[in-house]
Formats: C-alpha cells, sequence, structure tokens
C-alpha cells in the first residue's frame, strides 16, 4: 500500500469517526430534551388571543372550555387555567382555561319577581343576587308604608309600576333599574271634622291620616280626658281644605256631650 492511500483511508476512517460522533451527539441531545417536563406561564387575566399566541411558540394549546358573564371584564379574558401557573407539564400539553363572554347574559323582565310595591331594601338585596344593581332616583308620598317601590325605570324607560309590567323587556346582567319609592313627605291630607267626637276614638284616626295631635285644651271640669268630647279644632274644618302630612291639630273638649251635637 503506497503512502497516498494510507493516508486517504485514514481521512476516511477519520471522517466515520466524526459522523458517528455526530449522530451520537444528536441522539443523546434528541434523547435527554424527550418528554422534559416545561414550567407553565401565567395565562389567567389576558386575552385569550394573546394567550394562544404565546402557548403556540412554547409547544401548547389553548382550549376554552367555558364563556362565562363577568361584569365590567371586556370579553374573551382568561379566568381560569388547568393546569395552573407554575405546573411542570410535558410537550404539546393542553390547557383549559374558561373565558369572559363578549356580550353579557340577558334576565328577561318577566322572569323577575313583583318589583310594584315591594319595600326597596328587599329588593335591592334579591336583584344583586342575580348581579342588577339598584338606585332610588327619586321619592313620592303614598298613603302607604314609606320606602315601597312605586315605579321602576330601565335607563329613561318605566318598565313596571301601578299600571303593570311592559313587555318584551330584557335586562343585562350588571345593569341599574332606577326606583320611585314611597314617602310619608309631601302629601295632603283633607282635614276632618272631629267637634262631637270622643278624643280616644279620634287618635288613631289622625294617626292614620298622618297628623298629630297638638295642644288639647280643656274646658271645664275634665276627670277622664280619653272619654272627653271635642268641641273645638284649630285648624278648623273646612269643606275640601287639605292640610301638608305632618301637620298639628289643636282641640278643645269638654267632659259632658255638648247639647249641639246629634
Amino acid at each position: 500500500m503506497t503512502i497516498k492511500k494510507f493516508i486517504i483511508h485514514l481521512a476516511l476512517m477519520a471522517l466515520f469517526v466524526i459522523l458517528i460522533f455526530g449522530g451520537v451527539l444528536l441522539w443523546l441531545k434528541f434523547y435527554t430534551n424527550h418528554g422534559q417536563k416545561l414550567v407553565l406561564p401565567q395565562y389567567v387575566g389576558i386575552a385569550v388571543v394573546e394567550a394562544e399566541e404565546d402557548a403556540s411558540d412554547r409547544s401548547f394549546e389553548i382550549i376554552v372550555n367555558d364563556s362565562i358573564h363577568k361584569v365590567g371584564v371586556p370579553g374573551g379574558i382568561i379566568l381560569t387555567q388547568n393546569p395552573s401557573a407554575g405546573s411542570l407539564v410535558k410537550e404539546n400539553r393542553k390547557i383549559y382555561v374558561d373565558v369572559t363572554k363578549h356580550v353579557a347574559d340577558l334576565i328577561p323582565l318577566s322572569e323577575l319577581r313583583q318589583m310594584y310595591g315591594r319595600e326597596y331594601n328587599s329588593k335591592k338585596q334579591e336583584l344583586a343576587s342575580l348581579l342588577i344593581n339598584t338606585e332610588i332616583k327619586g321619592r313620592r308620598y303614598d298613603p302607604g308604608e314609606s320606602n315601597h317601590i312605586l315605579e321602576v325605570y330601565l335607563g329613561d324607560k318605566l318598565i313596571e309600576g301601578r299600571g303593570g309590567r311592559t313587555e318584551g323587556i330584557q335586562i343585562e346582567k350588571g345593569a341599574t333599574l332606577s326606583f320611585i319609592v314611597s314617602g310619608t313627605g309631601g302629601g295632603e291630607i283633607e282635614v276632618m271634622d272631629f267637634t262631637c267626637q270622643i278624643l280616644s276614638q279620634i287618635r288613631t284616626i289622625i294617626e292614620m291620616r298622618r297628623l298629630r295631635i297638638g295642644n288639647i285644651e280643656m274646658r271645664g271640669v275634665v276627670t277622664d280626658q280619653s272619654n272627653a268630647y271635642v268641641i273645638a279644632q284649630d285648624p278648623p274644618y273646612e269643606e275640601g281644605k287639605k292640610l301638608p302630612m305632618g301637620s298639628t291639630i289643636n282641640l278643645v273638649v269638654q267632659q259632658d256631650k255638648p247639647g249641639s251635637c246629634n
């Protein structure tokens, strides 16, 4: 064998060894990387579109499991993820997420319990559980109990009141209903003629009409005020005359029934 052929053979052997060594290194790299676990990033709170791009770069796949309405949060934001952030996962892992809805859930007015005539605070709590906000936009005198609902508005539209409900109304979760509620102030009541009546009998009538008894002047000897007769009142009775709610009526009484009374 000539020196030239020896050198060629030696070069070929060296090349063979280099190829074998390089192949072994590549195999070892593949073997050690294959199945290695990766740390899962935090995707909660970011848009699902951004999460999908990031996950794709890391060999993960985002799977939207459910969409949920969240008041005040724009649509497409990730609320939960499974597995959670920081978990060690393999390549090509599927990540299941819940995201916010783009369109708010709607509640038909017909599915809500009657609001007209109900006490405002209890109805406020009931609606809050359905994610419907409430506010009092005004008060109006009503002879019934105070703080009871007289009218319900969605925006500027009257949707429920004494005349019933408006058909076909849909209320978004997170929307605000405005209420007109009853109050004891601001109203007027017609004055009654209390003369010739026993004091104990008219006390309840006066209180029920949201008036108050002021001074009680006694004429003559009065031994039993409760059974004394009213002989005058101030303001005096006039047909059709009205007093503001909460007004005071002063009375004059005597023990015996006046002769002018039937």
